[in-house]
């Protein structure tokens, strides 16, 4: 979702403010051409160059709010509607919180939960008031619960972007959001301008990055990564103590230019990870991976997709790579001219599943598969079945969440309807089939990562809540985790095998699956926890449920009181102790 914004400001980031020494404008008529003279005179002052630098950007902030306050058309869309997207337990926590003691209030806490469990999410660090904003918008913050025999300390900690920094020296907003920032021909044109503006003045500088860091974790080469799609990965560490420190922006060695996805996927076995990144221009896809050590590899460019689309998650096999080129597009012109979401469905575009053998050097060997009316943007897990009816043949399982109603995509949360789907993909006959796995409203749906790239049996997802209306726009919540078998019988019969629903006012998030025997390769695949956070609306108070995973019920092992609330966010995980240790 991130890509559209990563492309916008790279544009903008050509302004170079060394090359800048050329005549001025020989008409400052235009609103725009006014901004970027101002900006010229304050950085090509020789003299006081502090008090120019500040009055110039006392300049730009008073016409920042003048554009939003009277150039920005009313909020005509609940997506953007900070009422909604920050009402509840979505409002944001206005100071971090270092490591601080959870109380234990429930059951035990188990020996394979000593390390952390981490999880991301937007906390904007201003407050819109009463301006657009939407839920992609906030600035990334991470939530830790670090485990130690038997004790848990919480920590929320901002993850010190570039944006994050400039921002908070600042004392206020610098950068436009690319979902709620540009409405309109005109409102666009002097957000643009405006941020062309900072740039020839020196205030920002899109070299150092322009990302929130707000979506998700990962774990390779012993550096976790906080992660979203519009820009580079940023390093973060766990002290002993259970604190979050910010390492940096990282490159890899110069080998990553540009944003990658939020969701890559490590084979558990090999080590290695492998990931993507789309965008509005060409090429619209490109793929690439990493050495088991970090070390990156060379990027693939996937030229046969021939329209921007919206690849926020794609999976892995042990032979191959594979993406769904779903109905929901991009269009930054839309979005300009009219006001409208940059994200639009096109119901005449038809799905295609895109195969490619993981280790390609290029995309000759890419396969597309025409698969009408299929919209993922989470997959959960992919595998190669070369055994079907005791025929030898070339095929690729995929299980996902299909999106049912793509046409209210981030526009029309209430409206939002999913349900898993277990899919062949026939690589020698072209013959793509369909079984539904459950007829539940399911997402996020989670494995035991062990099994990933590899036939798995038990899937654990969210569950939204039952009672919420279709006509009040608000942000759907999640109020329990079922465990689905995908082993599917003949009769397509629902195969959720156990559930837990966390009670009357009471909404989780992601639920993330840990094993009890992580080394052991014997081990049950279900043999585990799944552990959430879930907070009470009602009483305002936050816990982290630690559930058995084979039990009918879920049953609750273990439940801590959280010193503070935990706002609802997006993707977690959990780090063994171990690992923690080997982090730098």
């Amino acid at each position: 979702m991130d890509a559209l914004r990563s492309s916008f400001l790279c544009t903008i980031s050509n302004l170079n403010p060394n090359t800048r020494k050329s005549q001025p404008p020989k008409s400052t008529s235009s609103p725009c051409i006014l901004l970027l003279a101002i900006a010229r005179k304050a950085n090509d002052s020789d003299d006081d160059i502090a008090p120019s630098t500040k009055r110039c950007a006392m300049i730009l902030r008073s016409l920042d709010d003048f554009i939003k306050n009277y150039i920005e058309p009313p909020l005509l869309r609940p997506s953007l509607d900070p009422r909604l997207v920050l009402s509840d337990n979505y409002a944001p926590i206005t100071e971090e919180l270092p490591p601080t003691e959870c109380e234990l209030i429930q059951g035990s806490l188990p020996p394979c939960l000593d390390g952390a469990y981490i999880r991301n999410g937007p906390n904007p660090q201003f407050l819109p008031q009463g301006r657009p904003y939407h839920l992609f918008d906030g600035d990334g913050m991470l939530h830790s619960i670090r485990i130690s025999q038997g004790r848990a300390m919480l920590c929320s900690r901002y993850v010190k972007t570039y944006k994050y920094t400039v921002e908070r020296e600042a004392g206020y907003p610098l950068f436009p959001s690319i979902f709620s920032s540009f409405n309109g021909l005109l409102a666009s044109t002097m957000h643009v301008a405006l941020l062309a503006a900072r740039i020839i003045a020196g205030h920002l500088n899109l070299a150092n990055g322009f990302g929130v860091a707000n979506t998700s974790l990962i774990l390779f080469g012993n550096r976790l990564y906080a992660l979203c799609e519009s820009d580079l990965p940023y390093a973060v560490r766990l002290t002993s103590n259970g604190d979050i420190q910010t390492m940096g922006r990282h490159h890899f060695d110069q080998k990553l230019s540009e944003g990658m996805t939020a969701h890559p996927k490590i084979d558990p076995e090999t080590g290695e990870t492998f990931a993507f990144r789309y965008r509005p221009v060409p090429p619209f896809l490109t793929y690439f991976r990493f050495n088991a050590d970090g070390t990156k590899q060379p990027d693939v460019p996937i030229f046969s997709m021939r329209r921007p689309s919206i690849i926020h998650d794609f999976a892995i096999t042990k032979k191959y790579a594979v993406f769904v080129d779903i109905q929901v597009t991009l269009d930054p012109i839309k979005m300009i001219t009219t006001g409208g979401s940059p994200v639009v469905f096109d119901p005449s575009k038809v799905t295609r599943i895109g195969v490619l053998p993981r280790y390609a050097v290029d995309e000759s060997e890419m396969r597309w598969f025409n698969v009408p009316g299929l919209n993922i943007l989470h997959t959960i897990n992919a595998w190669d079945d070369d055994q079907e009816d005791d025929l030898d043949t070339d095929t690729i399982v995929l299980v996902a969440p299909n999106v049912l109603s793509p046409q209210y995509i981030f526009e029309r949360w209430d409206l939002f309807r999913s349900s898993v789907e277990k899919m062949r993909i026939n690589l020698k006959t072209g013959i793509v089939t369909r079984q539904p796995i459950s007829v539940r409203n399911i997402e996020f749906g989670m494995i035991n990562r062990a099994y990933v790239g590899k036939k798995n049996k038990f899937v654990y997802g969210s569950v939204p809540g039952e009672t919420m209306l279709a006509d009040d726009h608000s942000i759907p919540k999640c109020a329990g985790v079922v465990k689905l078998d995908l082993d599917v019988s003949s009769d397509g019969g629902e195969r959720t095998v156990a559930c837990r629903m966390y009670g009357p006012n009471c909404y989780g998030g992601e639920p993330f699956f840990v094993a009890r025997e992580p080394e052991n390769p014997n081990a049950e695949e279900d043999d585990g926890y799944v552990v959430s956070f879930v907070h009470d609306e009602k009483t305002g108070e936050s816990r982290f449920l630690v559930m058995d995973a084979k039990s009918q019920q879920l049953d609750i092992v273990a439940a801590l009181k959280l010193p503070r609330r935990v706002p609802y966010g997006f993707h977690g995980l959990f780090v063994k102790e171990s690992d923690l240790q080997k982090l730098y």
